[in-house]
């Protein structure tokens, strides 16, 4: 009887979770490893963070995503080190022997070394910091309205780093919550005074898409009453205020950074297996200098000809090569194998209701029909049909009321805390 290959995943993000997928209950051993227990859907971060979706309408259980599978496993741990000489992984808890091996982390906030600043502002690459982000800024609210004065400026400026997609997205769902949402729960405020800044070290939002997208992406924002403050670098944040190269201060407690991404590396490679924190790989994702290491998705560095400084660290490219790889796995000649390129199908942003950018390789489209199609390319990724069914009804409630019931503040208690 043939022994079945054992291959293990790390990291249940888009690259991890799509390999798997392709591999699942194919004639191989599949171990899964993620030191959480659910995949979540990033791209909808911003929504849990400003309170209109619920985490879990965005995050999928692993074991229930592979409860129908005949080989394909998954343990929640978290990864240590790689010992590639004796084929393990090492975790906090135990230890994996494997065939083959495919590191999908995934990426991180990137605070560019700044400990300050990561210990002060908020990132948004996990469920845990959309939700304390929420938590944050409605607690920020709660206070204000206790204390009946502006004493403190920096509870009124919400300041958004980066002016990718998340930070254009996270700004314009916050305006829309200032003007439709906030004068209804806090009717005794007056929300003129709180700012939405939008902080970009580019001339233009959105730099990476068209220039008719980033026009009318600045246009969006500022017809929110979004501050738009382009050129600026963030040097440092002390926990009240924000510093910038060009000298300004800006006061605020609610501080979110989108300013970047960084590699999720795994301990027990060399330091000339990486380039910009990603592992080095060719064309098959193999990491070079082994045999049976492969990297997918934004932790993975490979050089092609049409991107020669290796691919975008977006969904589209984890997916994709997940699916080559796990297509070259269950191949028997490695022969027969595929290399991989990047066939890019277009980017997208909203900026608020029928606002949205669309940027395609055939047409390019803003405004009202732009919202249309991300609502629906966003709604058709989730996963579950139960899931897709909770957003869409959300996001109708929202559509038709302009508002939500989702503004909870969910703090952990002590151990041995009983709630009164």
């Amino acid at each position: 009887m043939e022994t079945r290959e054992k291959i293990i995943i790390i990291g249940g993000g888009f690259a991890g979770l799509q390999l798997a997928k392709t591999l699942n209950n194919k004639n191989k051993k599949v171990i899964v490893l993620d030191r959480m227990n659910h995949h979540m859907f990033q791209p909808l971060f911003y929504q849990v963070a400003s309170g209109r979706i619920e985490p879990s309408n965005i995050s999928f259980p692993f074991r229930k995503i592979f409860q129908q599978s005949r080989n394909t496993q998954f343990r929640m741990t978290d990864v240590k080190e790689i010992d590639t000489a004796n084929n393990k992984v090492i975790t906090d808890e135990a230890e994996f022997t494997y065939d083959k091996l495919i590191i999908a982390t995934g990426c991180k906030t990137n605070f560019f070394g700044n400990k300050e600043l990561e210990g002060k502002a908020f990132g948004m690459k996990n469920t845990q910091e959309a939700i304390s982000i929420r938590n944050h800024v409605l607690i920020t609210f709660e206070k204000l309205i206790l204390e009946k004065s502006r004493s403190d400026d920096g509870n009124w400026n919400i300041v958004i780093v980066g002016s990718g997609p998340t930070g254009v997205e996270l700004a314009g769902a916050f305006a829309e919550m200032k003007k439709d949402i906030l004068p209804r729960d806090y009717p005794y405020m007056n929300f003129d005074h709180l700012k939405i800044i939008l902080v970009s070290s580019t001339e233009k939002p959105l730099a990476v898409m068209s220039a008719e997208a980033q026009d009318k992406s600045e246009k969006y924002l500022k017809d929110l009453g979004v501050t738009f403050m382009s050129g600026e670098v963030v040097t440092d944040y002390d926990g009240d205020k924000v510093h910038l190269k060009s000298g300004k201060e800006i006061p605020s407690n609610n501080v979110i950074w989108a300013a970047g991404v960084t590699g999720n590396v795994v301990g027990g490679f060399p330091e000339e297996k990486l380039v910009r924190n990603r592992y080095i790989v060719d064309r098959y994702n193999k990491i070079k200098g082994y045999e049976n290491v492969y990297a997918i998705g934004d932790i993975a560095y490979m050089e092609t000809p049409k991107y020669p400084q290796g691919h975008p660290q977006v969904a589209n490219v984890a997916i994709n090569q997940a699916k080559n790889l796990g297509k070259n796995l269950l191949r028997k000649n490695p022969s027969e194998w595929n290399e991989y390129e990047y066939d890019d199908k277009g980017s997208l942003a909203t900026i608020g209701k029928h606002r949205a950018v669309v940027d395609l390789p055939f047409i390019k489209f803003q405004g009202f029909l732009a919202w249309y199609f991300w609502m629906f390319l966003h709604l058709m990724l989730i996963l579950s049909v139960r899931n897709k069914l909770a957003i869409f009804f959300n996001w109708m409630w929202s559509y038709i009321n302009k508002d939500s019931s989702l503004r909870l503040i969910i703090l952990p208690t002590k151990k041995n805390e009983t709630l009164q």
